[in-house]
């Protein structure tokens, strides 16, 4: 039998507050702007994941919301999903992985972050659920 392909599956929320602006981070590991995140861990949940991941990166508690988006990292096999958030408590602090924590408009979003990652930001805004693949930093077309 041949063996399958290993995939991992990350979550990310998109906190969106009362202004449209978004909670985003700057990565410690590579300085890069991005939505809170990570790899979903065995046995829980994607909306368990998505607030554990919001939590630790951002220090604030989030209220999951629908799935805006299915994207596939075609360089590092990850599978991402991707839901609209809102805040569910104030508390924003910079952590271990995140070297800073803020609010961004759209329009920040679109200036400071890469394509594959901004991309997650401005699709959690239009109805339906994206389905994107990316090669790690720019959008590969087809689905």
């Amino acid at each position: 039998m041949a063996s399958l392909p290993n995939h991992s599956v990350s979550v990310s929320g998109i906190v969106v507050d009362e202004l449209e602006r978004v909670l985003v981070i700057r990565r410690a590991d590579n300085g890069r702007w991005e939505a809170p995140g990570g790899i979903l861990e065995p046995g829980e949940s994607f909306a368990e994941g998505v607030r554990r991941e919001v939590a630790e990166e951002t220090g604030m508690d989030s209220a999951v919301g629908e799935l805006s988006g299915v994207y596939k990292n075609m360089s590092r096999a990850v599978v991402a999903l991707v839901f609209r958030c809102s805040p569910a408590g104030a508390a924003v602090q910079y952590t271990e992985e995140a070297a800073e924590v803020r609010w961004m408009t759209r329009e920040e979003v679109r200036a400071h972050m890469c394509p594959a990652f901004g991309i997650r930001v401005l699709d959690a805004f239009e109805p339906g659920t994206q389905v994107r693949i990316h090669d790690g930093v720019h959008l590969v077309s087809g689905r």
